[in-house]
């Protein structure tokens, strides 16, 4: 029996209690504030795994105002794969983030002093080669403790940091469990708040323009996407998606809106021609949110697609299929190619999400039953792959102070559990078995050639193959990474780099055995990912 409230809590108590995670960092230090983050999270995880495992429909409804309709929360089979890798990953990535962001404040410390004038900066040898000598410098002293000022400074931002980070998370599950159009945009505005702060105060390089673009464009997307709402709500009378659900729109707005939603949500998916924000924000982020953005964040734009276009608006969503199919095609081999092309490690891996966003609109444009799952599946294995690489690169700035690849080598030997987690990581990426990236990949593909083979359509045969070509894509730059990062010759700077804490390496290790599990047994999803699928495109 589900707890009474289950789906509210998940969702408000990490908004509630974020200014506790505030006080308990700037009183406590870091390591009390990330324990609170942790168990609030683990709390709300596993309420919302207890409700999916009922196996029905969880649904909540509350009320609100009269003009927008009624405040409801609904985990279904659609949403229930996309909350609970939302706050599996926010959970595991708060363990992470201390000694990640441990070493961020202790730099941004060094900066701050160094621009105050209180040390002399260093040479560019030192600032590149070696940033513990920056931090040790900055901080007035060679010995390992901290001193009060530093000690202050990081208890100070590290409550800030975990506030945050609980209202980000809050703002990603509610926008996945909105029953109502307004109730969904609010919610996606929420997640766009705390994802500007955590870049601009924390991000790498000219952080606050990189926040304002990533604000910026996500919020013109969010513009784009209400207005698209306006023209379902205004017509129809009511917000709500039970309304809609039954509500029968004139061709007209049901195609304008369709359309709107689409390219708003796009932004969102950062798909061919919205893209742009992606590889700045990625990069520059601290990497414990990177591996929230990317895996987790950006992916929602795909819940929303299947939500608003292909559940709501049926008929519409048979007309641009073909459409949405090729342009993820397009994004899959833009990506895939822009990847192979970058040596910063971070900026490597946010053209590869840009790639893989490109899967999942693929395989919502192939309108088949098998496809849509399958483009959920990807969901779900691009957040625990890509999980796992951002935390590899983390663990290799925090250790060795670079995020260039071609200054890196011979990791392998150094860092054994960061390089078995990226192998795997690596692994499911490109959808080999037994990873769930070939379950995503495999059902995907099946669903496209499916549909290309009963409409006997010659377009969908070429983007099968073409489809099937950025795969090799994929591949090619992933292996590429693996090999210039953990194998070869380990160059002379790096002999004495050591394993990431076990706070940075068991999160890692809990997503690598996730995923294998999930390549044997896909079924812990797909039960209820391919009903629900086969039910909105009214297929036994």
């Amino acid at each position: 029996m589900v707890m009474e409230y289950a789906l509210l809590q998940a969702v408000f108590l990490p908004l509630l209690l974020s200014p506790v995670a505030y006080i308990l960092g700037r009183k406590a230090g870091p390591g009390p504030a990330m324990w609170f983050t942790f168990a609030v999270l683990l709390y709300a995880t596993v309420l919302v795994v207890t409700a999916a495992l009922e196996g029905e429909t969880v649904e909540e409804h509350y009320p609100w105002t009269e003009l927008f309709g009624e405040f409801g929360l609904l985990l279904d089979g659609l949403a229930s794969p996309f909350a609970i890798i939302i706050y599996v990953l926010s959970t595991i990535l708060v363990l992470y983030s201390k000694p990640y962001m441990i070493h961020k404040f202790k730099e941004q410390f060094a900066e701050e002093r160094m621009a105050e004038g209180v040390v002399q900066e260093p040479t560019a040898a030192v600032r590149d080669n070696n940033r513990a000598a920056i931090v040790q410098e900055a901080s007035g002293h060679n010995n390992n403790a901290d001193s009060p000022a530093m000690t202050s400074y990081i208890n100070a931002k590290s409550g800030l940091y975990f506030a945050l980070y609980l209202v980000f998370a809050m703002g990603m599950l509610g926008t996945v469990l909105a029953t109502n159009l307004i109730e969904f945009y609010i919610f996606f505005e929420v997640m766009l708040i705390p994802g500007f702060f955590l870049v601009a105060l924390w991000g790498d390089g000219p952080r606050r323009k990189i926040g304002l673009m990533f604000l910026f464009w996500t919020h013109a997307g969010a513009v784009v996407l209400l207005l698209g709402f306006l023209m379902i709500g205004l017509t129809i009378g009511s917000f709500d998606f039970a309304d809609l659900k039954e509500a029968e729109l004139p061709t007209e707005i049901a195609l304008a809106s369709a359309v709107a939603i689409t390219i708003g949500l796009g932004v969102k998916l950062a798909v061919f021609i919205f893209h742009i924000w992606l590889p700045y924000v990625h990069g520059s982020a601290p990497t414990p949110i990177s591996a929230l953005l990317s895996p987790a964040m950006i992916g929602i734009g795909a819940y929303g697609i299947f939500r608003l276009v292909v559940e709501f608006l049926p008929a519409t969503f048979s007309e641009i299929a073909i459409w949405l199919h090729v342009w993820g095609l397009v994004t899959m081999i833009y990506g895939g190619a822009m990847a192979l092309m970058q040596d910063d490690i971070k900026r490597l891996l946010a053209y590869s999400s840009i790639s893989q966003m490109g899967y999942l609109l693929f395989g919502i444009g192939s309108a088949s039953v098998l496809g849509l799952a399958g483009a959920e599946m990807m969901y779900i294995t691009h957040g625990l792959g890509k999980g796992i690489l951002f935390m590899m690169a983390g663990i290799i700035i925090v250790r060795v102070g670079t995020r260039s690849i071609s200054k890196l080598g011979g990791l392998a030997g150094r860092m054994p559990i960061t390089a078995v987690c990226a192998v795997i990581g690596a692994l499911t990426i490109m959808g080999v078995p037994p990873t769930s990236g070939f379950m995503g990949e495999w059902i995907m593909f099946y669903g496209a050639l499916e549909t290309a083979v009963e409409e006997d359509s010659t377009l969908r045969m070429i983007t099968f193959g073409l489809g099937l070509v950025a795969t090799a894509l994929t591949m090619s730059y992933m292996l590429w990474m693996l090999k210039r990062i953990f194998f070869g010759k380990t160059p002379e700077h790096l002999t004495k780099v050591k394993e990431g804490s076990w706070y940075m390496t068991a999160p890692m290790m809990v997503l690598a055995g996730f995923t294998i599990v999930l390549g044997i047994y896909p079924d812990i999803f797909l039960e209820s990912i391919v009903p629900y699928m086969g039910g909105v495109l009214g297929v036994e």
